[in-house]
Parts: C-alpha cells; sequence; structure tokens
C-alpha cells in the first residue's frame, strides 16, 4: 500500500509528491454483530442486537413448563444457587414491608354479596313482620313464617346483591324488625 504525501513549501514548483511505503496491519475481520455498540442518547430507546432480539422473541414463545425447564437448565450450566427472599437486602425489608401493607389496604375489596339476617323485631308489630317475611322468602307460608319470626336470630337471604340486601333491610326495617348485613 502506497501513499502520496505533499510537502510543504513556500514555492509551488517545489511541491513534489513524496512516496512512503505503508505495511499493512494484521487486523481479523470484524462482523457487524461483533462490533461495539455506542451507548445511546438520553432518552433515545435503545437498540438491541438482532441476536438478543432472536433470543427475547424465542423465550417469549415458550410455554410455562418450557420456561421453568428453562431456568432448571440455566441454574445448573451457571452454577447459580436458589437464594431466599429474606437473604435480598435486610436494609431495605422494612420500606418493603410497609409498601406492602400499604397496598394490601386498597387492595380490599368490597363485599358484594351479603347474607340478610333479621335479630329482633318489635312486639306490636309482629303481625307485620311475619308478612313481610313471606313476601321476601318465596315459597314460604303464613305458619312458616311466623316460626320464623318467632326463633330469631335467623338468616333471610344469603348470597345477595347489595342492592338487594339494601331493600330487603329497609322492608323488613319499616316492618318492625332489626336486620344486620354479613
Amino acid at each position: 500500500m502506497f501513499c502520496f504525501l505533499t510537502t510543504l513549501s513556500e514555492n509551488v514548483q517545489d511541491r513534489m509528491p513524496t512516496l512512503c511505503a505503508l505495511r499493512p496491519l494484521k487486523t481479523s475481520a470484524v462482523s457487524p454483530s461483533d462490533a461495539i455498540a455506542t451507548p445511546p442518547l438520553d432518552g433515545a430507546p435503545k437498540q438491541y442486537s438482532p441476536k438478543i432480539q432472536q433470543l427475547v422473541n424465542d423465550i417469549a414463545r415458550l410455554t410455562l413448563i418450557e420456561v421453568s425447564d428453562l431456568n432448571e437448565l440455566l441454574k445448573k450450566t451457571l452454577n447459580i444457587q436458589d437464594v431466599g427472599m429474606m437473604a435480598m437486602g435486610a436494609v431495605s425489608a422494612a420500606p418493603a414491608a410497609q409498601a406492602a401493607e400499604e397496598e394490601a389496604v386498597p387492595a380490599k375489596k368490597e363485599k358484594t354479596h351479603f347474607t340478610v339476617k333479621l335479630t329482633e323485631l318489635k312486639a306490636e308489630d309482629k303481625v307485620k313482620l311475619i308478612k313481610e317475611v313471606k313476601n321476601c322468602i318465596q315459597g314460604l307460608n303464613l305458619v312458616q313464617a311466623k316460626k320464623l319470626v318467632e326463633s330469631l336470630p335467623q338468616e333471610i337471604r344469603a348470597n345477595v346483591s347489595k342492592e338487594e340486601a339494601e331493600k330487603l333491610k329497609a322492608a323488613l326495617e319499616a316492618a318492625g324488625g332489626t336486620v344486620v348485613l354479613e
């Protein structure tokens, strides 16, 4: 390999190309996958190599059993031991526990199904309450409704929606009973 160099002089005629010899450097062939990636700019999405993208795609198509087998094989191959959760950062355990408690409080689901329970009655409204209990429970005759009212506390309906439970409670309380929703 040869290159042309020009020498600097004040006279243009003195400029003559000079040959110099360069010896080639021995380097290994560089494939595009071996190139070192430049770090991404702040805020720019990171570019992953096609090899990594293919691995992610292959792993994403695995079933849960295959993922479990892959996990087990990687642990054996790389000599990774199982580590319990307590071994990880004991210092950060207290804030993590507090965060878990805070998440647990809002995580409580509002109860959607209730049991309507008749607990007490006003003696002067006994007949009125018996009639209302008969209306609330399908297939119940007056004699059965009377026995039910006389042997309080009794479950009137179980596993009912909140709206229905509120309606039953209002009707039974208007008839002279004391109702509890559980």
